[in-house]
């Protein structure tokens, strides 16, 4: 087996999209020890070329696997005429902080835990009132086919992604289906 070069390893990482600071984390080294290993101005051990070789093959596995490998469907959803104390039955007992809110199959809106609280603390009451009254911007959506590490991006700013297909919300997912992943 052959040490791969500095150039070697900077075209790899362009290769699968990755910035220096993404495989700095991955690798659990520095980005300036990245950069530095890039333009060959040090000469990094081999422990640190291994971790860095491990982080590739992580990634590529995951560009491997795409939504719809990982989606989690049905989904747990609520509509906008519903009342809020039906979204707060679902929610407790499906043990979910945050639900898209559908409607024809269409994404339209969320709810979350937070905005409960709020509406809460200011009306001390729900009574009567519907998911609409709450509704928050509806979950990022993507195709079946986008890669896992897209998908991570996504969730970094987002709870939720929905999948979907011609329009219509075939599956979730959340950060806890990409920890599935990296679990096995």
């Amino acid at each position: 087996m052959q040490i791969p070069t500095a150039e070697d390893l900077k075209k790899r990482r362009i290769e699968l999209g990755l910035t220096q600071v993404d495989l700095a984390k991955r690798a659990g080294v520095s980005q300036p020890l990245i950069a530095r290993i890039e333009t060959n101005d040090v000469d990094p051990r081999l422990s640190t070329v291994g971790k860095i070789l491990t982080a590739f093959d992580e990634v590529k596995k995951e560009q491997q696997i795409v939504a719809k490998d990982i989606i989690s469907s049905p989904v747990i959803h609520v509509e906008p005429a519903q009342l809020l104390e039906e979204a707060i039955m679902i929610m407790n007992s499906n043990g979910i902080s945050q639900l898209p809110v559908i409607e024809n199959g269409v994404p339209v809106g969320s709810l979350s835990e937070g905005a409960i609280v709020k509406t809460i603390a200011v009306k001390k009451s729900l009574a009567g009132m519907k998911v609409s009254n709450l509704m928050e911007e509806s979950f990022p959506t993507v195709p079946q086919t986008t890669s896992v590490l897209t998908i991570s991006h996504i969730l970094e700013r987002s709870p939720a992604v929905l999948v979907v297909e011609k329009g219509i919300v075939t599956g979730v997912i959340t950060k806890s289906d990409i920890m599935k992943i990296v679990n096995g």
